[in-house]
């Protein structure tokens, strides 16, 4: 046998499999007797809060995250976190991504970290991580620090932010004393 009948026979093998699969499927839809019991996928969407014209949005509160510093769970921020692993690194030593490494980002001295180039805004911004300051960058970044290049929106709930907190607490060979 050459090549050229194998070629052949093999083809028809193959066809043959092909018109067998494609008419088994074409039956399985011609006589499906029932739909999809949901079409698609659910996706979860929240409602955004509406104030009303001329009230303005409540300030942010700081001191109520902090408030719930003692309390946060820091497994809990480490799942809050994981939104972050897009663009920046947790461990020790790790290389920046999109963002900078965040080891060690309580107390440390804004726009800092080795080897990142930040925006001019950040770079301005100056002093230090404190609670108060990661809080209030954390929940809205845009806000706290206009022109900055996060894109990320920020942590809304307050427990979030608390255990996002928390854990990036546990970031340091020396964790940060919690505020008072």
């Amino acid at each position: 046998m050459d090549g050229f009948e194998f070629n052949k026979i093999a083809g028809a093998v193959l066809s043959a499999m092909l018109v067998m699969t494609a008419g088994s499927t074409a039956l399985d839809i011609a006589l499906s007797r029932h739909g999809h019991e949901k079409p698609g996928w659910e996706l979860p969407v929240t409602e955004a809060k509406h104030t009303p014209a001329g009230q303005a949005e409540p300030a942010f509160n700081a001191a109520a995250i902090l408030s719930l510093l003692p309390k946060a769970n820091a497994d809990a921020g480490a799942d809050t976190f994981k939104k972050c692993m897009a663009c920046h690194t947790p461990n020790k030593g790790d290389r920046n991504l999109v963002g900078p490494n965040l080891w060690g980002i309580v107390g440390r001295k804004v726009a800092t970290a080795p080897g990142f180039a930040y925006s001019e805004a950040m770079k301005s911004h100056g002093g230090e991580w404190s609670w108060d300051r990661l809080a209030k960058y954390l929940h809205k970044p845009a806000d706290e620090v206009p022109g900055n290049k996060m894109l990320f929106p920020g942590v809304a709930d307050n427990t979030d932010l608390a255990d996002l907190l928390a854990y990036l607490r546990k970031l340091s060979d020396n964790p940060a004393a919690l505020p008072k």
